[in-house]
């Protein structure tokens, strides 16, 4: 690391040459008018801009660069600097100071505006406190219009008409010809001398000898160390993901672009394998709703590493498996490409397994972060695991997961225990017998009273179970709620009884009235008829069954009710019988005995 302190002019030069670009992974945005104003004011008083920080590409860029905003002619160019911090200063000052074309900025409202910056002479030679006011921008026609664009105040659409008003243009001020120019127009008016010498010593000579400080980077600085640096240094409120930085690493890959003549582009091959999954599988997102939606880039990033470094493990290259941030910082592309149609076909089986567990939509999803050391089992042992033993196994592994709520907190350790665990359990090599997840989970009895949102994964977990074990709708009675018929009939968690009621009836249970024991997946066209207690609305659920009424009994029973409550209007007995039933259903997922906090709840 070094610290520099090129001049001003020179740093804009290499902008607009290329010699100084950006890491592709680097966002674009702009700052507004007011701040652009306020920065050529700092420069114009020869004020501290604040220190920049560049890498050095040692001639070969570690990621794809790309010109700042303005410079696009300079793109082609090997850059000899990566701008990581000062991005928006350079950038401003650059289409500011350097280039022939107005600024593309913005006003305080975020309207897009093109602007030319001048300076007011007469204000600049006067104290350092007007500064601001003397740094003016005007619109591409150079004519400054108010009330509502029907008076002209100010018309700098000529040199002749500039130097009338004593208003220099700003991208002049490094162009000695032009400055030259535009000073003997201004001087004819021997009157001008004078206020042109102060404005020359206390303002363009300012300019002229502008430092800015710089620290640069070894080229030999790891990219971890990069990513670390950038997002500490940078306040433009986005922390940049690994994706991002993957994406611009990849597409600096000289190899690959020598070999097929283009770059590597990661985004859209995440595409491809997005819309892929999300068409077959809806869990993992809408096709239209961003790459992200659902299953993200991340997850998919972290399960290739857990794969590669599980062979590297293996082959002796590695000590542990691991998917934390340096691990995919490190993947190589060569990796990348080797591994993710591997890992695309295991989530398409992960995806296969949520609906046999009967979860479907991305809503219903108790844990997105618990598929990624799923797919990493199936990329690794493959068709391993379809035997039946090894089904049993991740699956009790899988509500285990989910109901002993294991994948809420920081879940990196746990991938890489689950990995290594899970694999070992199916195959039988006896160096475990029962997985961390599975031998850990536990479900408190009295945490059904606080299950009342989606936010909870066992929530989402115990309606997905109650369809698993055959509930039928109240109202589509002619079979059980399978899967497809979650999208066609609407179905959602309904509530048995109603809140209003219990509140009013059984204030002391009112709460209770949230709970997911007093909620169950009926589709929406049942819950319409489900007006006022059970008493009332079971008459007319029946009737509209077309069933005899203990047949609708048995419906109502697929559900773990106790139809005797629900037809008396007892919402203590329902409570109690329902929750016993639930925990019953828990047990049986978990192939564990729920611990409980009171013996007398069992």
């Amino acid at each position: 690391m070094a610290l520099d302190n090129p001049d001003l002019k020179d740093v804009l030069k290499d902008v607009a040459s290329g010699a100084l670009q950006l890491p592709d992974f680097q966002r674009e945005w702009k700052w507004d008018d007011e701040r652009i104003r306020a920065l050529v004011a700092t420069v114009t008083l020869k004020y501290p801009l604040g220190v920049v920080m560049a890498l050095h590409t040692g001639g070969m860029p570690q990621f794809k660069a790309r010109a700042l905003k303005g410079a696009e002619d300079g793109e082609a160019q090997v850059p000899d600097l990566l701008l990581l911090d000062g991005q928006q200063r350079l950038t401003s000052l650059f289409q500011a100071l350097h280039q022939d074309k107005p600024v593309e900025t913005v006003d305080a409202r975020g309207k897009n505006l093109k602007r030319w910056y001048y300076v007011n002479i007469a204000k600049a030679v006067g104290a350092p406190t007007d500064r601001d006011e003397a740094i003016v921008s005007v619109p591409e026609d150079r004519i400054l219009k108010r009330d509502f664009a029907r008076k002209v105040v100010l018309d700098l659409s000529t040199r002749e008409l500039e130097c009338k008003a004593g208003y220099f243009p700003l991208h002049y001020v490094f162009d000695t010809q032009r400055v030259g120019a535009w000073q003997q127009e201004f001087v004819r008016d021997p009157a001008n001398w004078p206020v042109w010498m102060k404005f020359q010593d206390q303002v363009l000579n300012n300019m002229l000898s502008f430092d800015v400080p710089m620290i640069k980077l070894s080229a030999s600085t790891t990219m971890d160390a990069v990513c670390a640096v950038f997002e500490r240094v940078n306040t433009g409120g986005v922390p940049l993901n690994v994706f991002e930085l993957l994406t611009a690493t990849y597409a600096g890959n000289q190899a690959h672009a020598a070999q097929f003549g283009d770059y590597y582009r990661l985004p859209d091959e995440w595409h491809h394998i997005k819309k892929g999954l999300t068409s077959a599988y809806p869990v993992f997102g809408k096709p239209d709703a961003g790459s992200d939606d659902g299953l993200s880039s991340s997850d998919f990033l972290q399960a290739v590493a857990l794969v590669r470094t599980w062979e590297a493990k293996r082959s002796g290259r590695s000590i542990s498996v691991s998917c934390k941030r340096r691990d995919l910082l490190e993947l190589p592309l060569e990796d990348f490409r080797r591994l993710a149609p591997r890992v695309a076909e295991a989530f398409a089986w992960v995806g296969g397994f949520l609906q046999r567990q009967c979860i479907v939509r991305t809503a219903d999803l108790p844990y997105r972060t618990q598929l990624v050391p799923l797919a990493a089992v199936r990329a690794l042992i493959g068709d391993e695991t379809d035997t039946l033993g090894a089904d049993d196994r991740i699956t009790q592994w899988y509500w285990c997961g989910v109901m002993g709520e294991m994948y809420g907190g920081s879940t990196e350790s746990r991938f890489t225990r689950d990995v290594e665990q899970l694999i070992s359990c199916i195959r039988g090599d006896g160096s475990v017998l029962v997985p961390d997840t599975v031998a850990e989970a536990a479900f408190l009895s009295d945490r059904l009273d606080t299950l009342t949102t989606r936010n909870s994964a066992a929530y989402k977990g115990i309606y997905a179970l109650l369809i698993k074990q055959g509930a039928v709708d109240w109202y589509f009675t002619d079979g059980p709620l399978v899967p497809d018929r979650l999208v066609e009939q609407a179905v959602d968690v309904r509530p048995i009884f109603p809140k209003e009621w219990v509140a009013k009836n059984h204030p002391r249970r009112a709460a209770h009235a949230n709970s997911m024991v007093n909620k169950t997946p009926l589709s929406l066209r049942a819950s319409k008829s489900m007006t006022g207690p059970p008493r009332a609305y079971l008459k007319t659920l029946t009737l509209e069954s077309g069933m005899r009424p203990e047949w609708f009994g048995d419906v109502m029973a697929t559900h773990l009710v106790d139809l005797a409550a629900l037809e008396t209007d007892d919402f203590e007995a329902f409570y109690a019988h329902r929750a016993k039933q639930l925990l019953e259903l828990v047990d049986s997922a978990m192939g564990k005995r729920t611990v409980f906090r009171d013996a007398r709840d069992r």
